[in-house]
């Protein structure tokens, strides 16, 4: 895949081909990924079985058994006839806690974040956006802005991926997308609190602004304040 995808029925660029030798358990991770950060919506339909299989440079045999692994765990339904293919489910399961992560891993993966993040607006806000992508931008982050709370972080971590598709850079992206799964997994050990939905969706709102101005210090400076904020609180849960 050589550039970001446009539009908001596109392939999600996470879908890239694969790079190691376990085909099989690697598509399994990026189609979760996919589900988990709501590139796929519940109750929306992935793409046809050819075309993940062409984006994820994998067999179609190789792509059905990741399914069917993904059906047995209860992510995704198979549903058959003329509108039939393979659909989301509603709801997803709830992934378990697992073990505590250690103050080190919480620290990795908030540096990760920091870097990625904050680079991706400010190159996002020095390009000039086609009229599709300032589209794709506004309609998430008012999907964001207005999200119930059992459905805030889905719609969070898709403006945050639209944001980092805004650079243009595919494998840009990519990182972000490995950083937030890693990310939700620690979020979801942690309350959602009112008030601090309220502050971050006062700083998408102005994140969003800065990076449709073409401003990149201010799209930096805004997305840097947003992250700190998180860091604040995962740190206070987890540390």
């Amino acid at each position: 895949m050589t550039a970001a995808p446009e539009g908001p029925g596109a392939v999600p660029v996470v879908l890239r081909p694969l790079r190691t030798g376990n085909a099989f358990e690697e598509t399994v991770e990026r189609l979760l990924q996919a589900v988990r950060l709501g590139l796929v919506p519940p109750g929306q339909r992935l793409p046809a079985e050819r075309d993940l299989a062409l984006q994820l440079g994998v067999s179609r045999t190789t792509l059905r058994e990741a399914l069917t692994a993904l059906h047995a765990a209860g992510w995704v339904e198979v549903r058959r006839g003329r509108s039939g293919g393979t659909f989301v489910r509603v709801p997803s399961p709830v992934p378990g806690p697992g073990p505590a992560p250690s103050p080190a891993e919480v620290e990795d993966v908030l540096a990760l974040r920091r870097v990625v993040e904050v680079g991706a607006v400010e190159v996002a806000a020095g390009r000039e956006l086609s009229a599709a992508r300032r589209q794709e931008l506004d309609t998430h982050l008012r999907a964001a802005v207005t999200a119930p709370a059992q459905d805030y972080r889905r719609c969070d971590s898709r403006l945050h991926l639209a944001l980092a598709e805004a650079s243009g850079s595919p494998s840009l992206v990519a990182v972000v997308a490995d950083a937030r799964t890693r990310l939700n997994d620690l979020l979801d050990r942690i309350p959602l609190l009112a008030a601090n939905l309220q502050h971050s969706n006062a700083q998408h709102r102005r994140i969003v602004a800065a990076v449709l101005a073409g401003d990149p210090d201010r799209a930096r400076a805004q997305m840097l304040r947003h992250v700190e904020g998180s860091a604040a609180l995962l740190r206070g849960f987890l540390s």
